[in-house]
C-alpha cells in the first residue's frame, strides 16, 4: 500500500509529460535523486514567464551554471530573441526531468544546451553522462522535430583539469553523434580557451578556477555566433 501511495505522489508531483510509446524518457523510472532540491528555480522561472510572456520560438539556453552566469547573453546575440533557463549547479538527467517546465513548453526555434561538466565531476563516467545527453537529444528530437539542437562543450576548466580525460571523451562522443543527427552542431570551446603550452587559459576563469569571466564568455560567444 506503501509503494502504490509513493508511487502515486512521485507523479502527481512529475511535469506533464508527453505520452507515447516511442518517447525516449520516462519520467518516473528516471526520476534523480534529490530532484526537488530545484523547484525553488523552476518556480521562480514560471513567475518570471508571468511577469513577462517570452518572446515566440525563442533560441533556448539550458543547463548548468555556466548557462546561469552568461549575463551578456542577449547583448552578445543582438538581434536574436535569447531566453536563459539554466540552473546552477544541474547535471543532465536534472534538465531533461525539467525539460516539460523549462524548455519544452517555449517552443524553441533551436536548444542550446551546457551541461555534463557537473555529472563528470559528480563521479559519473563518460558513458553514462554521454547516454543521459544522448537521451536529451533523443527527446528534444521527438518533441521538436524542427528545432535545432546546439551542444557546447564541456570546458577546460582549471580546477577540473585532472577530469579533462573524461570530459574529452564525452565531448568527442556527442560531437560524433550530432553530426549523424541533422539539424544539430557541436561547439567546441576547448580549443580557443587554452593557452599555447595546452594548458587552460586563467584570464577566462574567475577565482574558483571554474565559473568564467566576461572574456571567457566573449570566447563563448565567437564560438557559438555561427551556429545560431
Amino acid at each position: 500500500m506503501l509503494i502504490f501511495l509513493l508511487s502515486g505522489i512521485i507523479t502527481a508531483c512529475s511535469p506533464k509529460i508527453r505520452q507515447a510509446q516511442e518517447s525516449k524518457f520516462n519520467q518516473v523510472q528516471n526520476i534523480p535523486p534529490n530532484i526537488e532540491k530545484w523547484e525553488r528555480d523552476m518556480l521562480a522561472f514560471e513567475a518570471q514567464d508571468k511577469a513577462q510572456k517570452p518572446g515566440k520560438n525563442p533560441i533556448l539556453f539550458i543547463g548548468s551554471s555556466s548557462i546561469v552566469g552568461w549575463k551578456s547573453l542577449a547583448s552578445d546575440f543582438p538581434g536574436k530573441v535569447i531566453l536563459n533557463r539554466g540552473f546552477g549547479g544541474s547535471q543532465t538527467d536534472e534538465v531533461h526531468y525539467y525539460a516539460f517546465r523549462i524548455l519544452y513548453p517555449y517552443k524553441p526555434k533551436q536548444v542550446v544546451i551546457y551541461v555534463g561538466d557537473n555529472d563528470i565531476a559528480a563521479g559519473k563516467s563518460a558513458e553514462t553522462v554521454y547516454n543521459d545527453l544522448k537521451d536529451l537529444f533523443d527527446d528534444i528530437r521527438y518533441q521538436l522535430p524542427k528545432a535545432k539542437i546546439t551542444y557546447i562543450s564541456i570546458k577546460p576548466s582549471p580546477s577540473r583539469w585532472h577530469l579533462m580525460d573524461e570530459f574529452s571523451k564525452t565531448n568527442e562522443r556527442v560531437k560524433t553523434y550530432l553530426e549523424s543527427m541533422g539539424n544539430a552542431s557541436y561547439v567546441d570551446v576547448v580549443k580557443p580557451m587554452l593557452m599555447p603550452d595546452g594548458k587552460a587559459n586563467p584570464e577566462y576563469f574567475l577565482s574558483d578556477n571554474l565559473h568564467m569571466t566576461p572574456e571567457g564568455y566573449s570566447v563563448w560567444a565567437e564560438a557559438l555566433r555561427p551556429h545560431l
